[in-house]
């Protein structure tokens, strides 16, 4: 998979009219805030229409301006294709793909892929559940078209209720719709639950073993998909995971009424991290929970690997900078097959590390 040119207007402060990168390392280089990120939220945002900074679209168009535009040439499914995104202010994102028009976002599953790695994510060990259901979901919605459709319908059930709970004293007949809901969102939750679980079980060997040879075979990476305490066994079927979701809702709806808050459901899952039998969160030292986060992003891009059989786009958002010198030769010497992306603020030697094009970026412009 490659993206061979990238076309940008009136994306966040970029003002670049057409790239063309190299198929192996593109080396970004320029101050903060002056396009780096920008650049790989344009790439990111060809994987699902959907930006890793923000919910809302009509943030990533110019100040002042009405609309943006991304369209990009990218070689993925054996064959060259073209992607183009529309945003307006107030109106739909337009999704054309080979020059046909898509309803929504992931109809864009499988032409773009690409796995982002920023400084934020070297927490993700430490961090709440929040963030690792973030990168369950970032990755399923790339490899599994259905699941992002189940996510969607999920987030909005979970708002609805949400504000059900917490409007019924002023509005007691919200009440009423409270079970419907719960119906609803148990068949949701039991479809991401399914999917999550079997992406878990998948990465869990992957990831162990590219941290065991990160730590030099000193250390043991154990990960656990973890969800509602009714359910025995995630990777069972959906209709059996609805059933199991039902009664987990129906042992907290009273409680879920008086706190105001949903208690039960999908959106408080979590994989559960472990080195050498011990809590990740709890007592592992920085570098550990460093290699343990690099280890997840990696196993990550295998998975992608191993399902489509062509790497996807590997997105490091000034990473490296935060590394030590062992970490940074491990991660550039497993990406060397495949499209990178690398931004930094100095080039400190990654070029002619990687053999990559270097561009610069000052302004929004890149060059």
């Amino acid at each position: 998979m490659q993206l061979l040119k990238l076309s940008i207007a009136g994306f966040r402060n970029l003002q670049q009219d057409e790239i063309t990168f190299a198929p192996g390392a593109n080396i970004i280089i320029g101050e903060n805030a002056q396009g780096k990120t920008s650049l790989l939220e344009a790439i990111y945002y060809l994987t699902g229409a959907k930006s890793f900074r923000t919910r809302f679209d009509r943030e990533l168009i110019t100040h002042n301006q009405d609309f943006a535009t991304i369209a990009a040439a990218c070689f993925s499914e054996a064959r060259e294709q073209t992607i183009e995104l529309k945003l307006r202010r107030g109106r739909p994102k337009e999704i054309l793909i080979n020059n046909a028009k898509q309803k929504r976002g992931a109809d864009l599953t499988g032409k773009v892929m690409a796995v982002l790695f920023s400084p934020e994510d070297l927490e993700l060990v430490r961090s709440g559940a929040s963030g690792r259901r973030r990168f369950m979901d970032n990755s399923l919605s790339q490899l599994r078209p259905k699941y992002a459709l189940w996510l969607a319908e999920f987030q909005k059930l979970y708002e609805h209720k949400t504000r059900i709970l917490k409007d019924h004293r002023a509005k007691p007949a919200l009440l009423d719709t409270l079970d419907d809901f719960n119906l609803k969102l148990a068949k949701a939750g039991a479809q991401l639950i399914h999917y999550r679980a079997a992406y878990a079980e998948q990465l869990a060997p992957k990831a162990a073993a590219v941290h065991q040879d990160f730590s030099g075979n000193r250390e043991e990476l154990t990960l656990t998909y973890e969800t509602v305490s009714t359910i025995e066994n995630p990777l069972e079927k959906p209709a059996v995971l609805f059933e199991q979701l039902l009664a987990h809702q129906t042992r907290l709806r009273q409680a879920e009424i008086d706190a105001g808050l949903c208690l039960s459901g999908a959106h408080k899952d979590d994989i559960a991290i472990s080195i050498n039998g011990q809590a990740a969160r709890a007592y592992a030292s920085q570098g550990q929970t460093r290699t343990a986060a690099l280890s997840l992003k990696l196993a990550e891009r295998d998975m992608l690997y191993e399902d489509r059989e062509e790497y996807p786009l590997l997105l490091l958002d000034d990473v490296l900078s935060e590394l030590d010198a062992a970490r940074q030769d491990f991660v550039l010497n497993r990406i060397k097959n495949g499209q990178v992306f690398i931004t930094c603020c100095e080039d400190k030697g990654i070029a002619s590390r990687t053999g990559g094009k270097i561009f610069t970026v000052e302004k929004g412009r890149i060059q």
